[in-house]
């Protein structure tokens, strides 16, 4: 096997995606000491345009894995490029290139749903042309819908985030005597998982959202102004929770963009699900409503991390390096829960080709009829990911964010 290393990070970043980076190195500097380390700057994009960076003089120390391991984004770039579905593409050729021409022995790419299809491509390419590179895909995803794992890294840090910002958002609602609806627009295209968390505060006896509504039950206009009257019979100011992709039972999403354009995987593009819900609210029932679109603070308020998804994500790197060190490719890395009341996990893998292309959704036996809340078992499975803090690096008050140059 060549000896060198390359990692590249891809999708929408999230703020473990560089714990887990940072664990993949530490990972690396252990099981392959006289490796050169590469970075791929925007994922397989720097593949293609040989805009690799060498990684082990630039996170030499302690101090400096930690600041990556607390830093928001993805520090080598990302990309949302899908590859061609043929495999004797000549892109392929340019890829494989650059790992002989690097001397890479293993590839490590951080990514969710789609970027596990990366991984999946050049896995069966390298096996059927007998290439000699051992190939891992490494989770990442606050949106929490790869299968086979339990979680998923950034899940917990983003769900802290909505859990805490709901909450906040409950108390300052509260203040006036006058009707009003709050609606909080979370990230989530096709599962409910964040979203969920909106409902964690409830756990302590805190406010949070007094209706959730996830995309895996379909959306009714008529059901929704009835769940409103009705808790407005009971509260004045409500705070409600929806997923970005919250549809119609033909399919519709309620937040589409009217342009109808498709972004560079053929999702729907979306316009603010919050938004239109806000226009009904203010025509149907009249009372103050204002929206709200937490947007990508979701995903990279390193202000509001989870101690517990950090620590998991250095580990999850660490796993990886260890199964291409045991000889073993075309896998992605999986979260397993250990059974019992204490939280633990272990660490696994599961054949990328079954992740790939597909999503986890929140089981709707725990979403409650009618499909405006979830039920306190699974806000109880969430908590967990949620737990501790972590003391980042500052400066003169405010955040330290490491860069790779």
């Amino acid at each position: 096997m060549n000896k060198n290393v390359l990692i590249g990070q891809s999708g929408g970043p999230t703020v473990a995606i560089n714990a887990t980076l940072s664990g993949i190195i530490k990972g690396c500097r252990e099981l392959y000491p006289d490796s050169v380390i590469y970075g791929a700057r925007n994922g397989v994009k720097g593949i293609l345009a040989d805009n690799l960076v060498r990684l082990n003089e630039q996170v030499a120390t302690q101090s400096q894995a930690y600041a990556l391991e607390t830093t928001p984004a993805a520090a080598l770039g990302s990309c949302r490029m899908k590859l061609p579905a043929d495999l004797n593409d000549p892109v392929y050729d340019v890829i494989f290139g650059a790992f002989e021409r690097y001397g890479i022995g293993a590839f490590f790419y951080i990514g969710g749903n789609d970027s596990m299809d990366t991984v999946d491509k050049l896995s069966r390419i390298a096996a059927r042309d007998g290439k000699p590179i051992r190939i891992i895909g490494v989770p990442k995803t606050i949106d929490n819908d790869l299968p086979f794992t339990d979680h998923t890294p950034g899940f917990g840090s983003a769900a802290k985030y909505v859990a805490t910002t709901i909450q906040e958002i409950a108390c300052d609602c509260a203040v006036y005597p006058e009707p009003s609806v709050t609606i909080v627009e979370i990230m989530g295209r096709d599962a409910g998982w964040l979203t969920a968390a909106a409902g964690i505060p409830r756990l302590i006896g805190e406010d949070c959202a007094d209706l959730i509504y996830l995309p895996e039950v379909d959306f009714d206009r008529d059901r929704f102004l009835d769940d409103l009257r009705r808790k407005l019979k009971e509260k004045t100011n409500l705070v409600v929770a929806v997923s970005e992709g919250i549809h119609s039972a033909d399919g519709t999403l309620i937040g589409a963009d009217p342009s109808g354009k498709p972004d560079a995987f053929g999702h729907t593009m979306l316009s603010g699900a919050a938004y239109a819900l806000r226009e009904l609210v203010k025509r149907e029932i009249g009372c103050k409503c204002r929206s709200v679109e937490l947007n990508i603070p979701q995903r990279c308020a390193s202000h509001c991390l989870s101690a517990t998804d950090i620590s998991e994500s250095v580990c999850l790197g660490r796993a990886a390096v260890k199964a291409a060190y045991e000889g073993r490719t075309g896998l992605m890395i999986t979260y397993i829960r250990r059974p019992g009341s204490l939280y633990a996990l272990d660490y696994g893998t599961v054949p990328v080709s079954e992740t790939a292309n597909k999503t986890k959704y929140v089981p709707v036996k725990h979403i409650v009829p009618g499909g405006c809340d979830v039920t306190d078992e699974l806000l109880k499975e969430l908590a967990p990911l949620i737990v501790g803090e972590i003391d980042a690096p500052r400066r003169s008050g405010l955040p330290y964010h490491f860069k790779i140059k």
